[in-house]
């Protein structure tokens, strides 16, 4: 079973910078591909960033190309969503999400996700 808990939400200004994380207490932290959503106001939850079991390989949305890092650390069962140069745009609930798979494929896919953690505010003001 995985439980994700994310937390390293916040308010910060536009073209700061914050760092989220995720956390699972689980054993089997190295079988899940991982990734990052979010929500706005108003809008449909969307792929934001997602990497590899192994931490090798990455995906982004255009939206966070150039200013968004995921990454991972196994041994702490931790993935990190490093974010700069924030926009107001980026304000949103950010959602830890995993699925268990022996390849490397990472889906943007809302529906392939087995587990999702509770979500995290982050507001970015002008």
């Amino acid at each position: 079973q995985v439980q994700l808990v994310e937390s390293g939400g916040g308010l910060v200004q536009a073209e700061g910078q914050l760092r989220l994380s995720c956390s699972d207490s689980g054993r089997t932290f190295t079988s899940y591909i991982l990734s990052w959503f979010r929500q706005a106001p108003g809008k449909e939850r969307a792929f934001v960033a997602g990497i590899s079991r192994s931490g090798a390989t990455t995906y982004y949305a255009d939206s966070a190309k150039g200013r968004f890092t995921i990454s991972r650390d196994n041994a702490k069962n931790t993935v990190y969503l490093q974010m700069n140069s924030l926009k107001p745009e980026d304000t949103a609930v950010y959602y830890c999400a995993a699925y268990r798979t022996d390849g490397t494929l990472i889906y943007a896919r809302e529906s392939e996700y087995e587990y999702w953690g509770q979500g995290t505010q982050v507001t970015v003001s002008s």
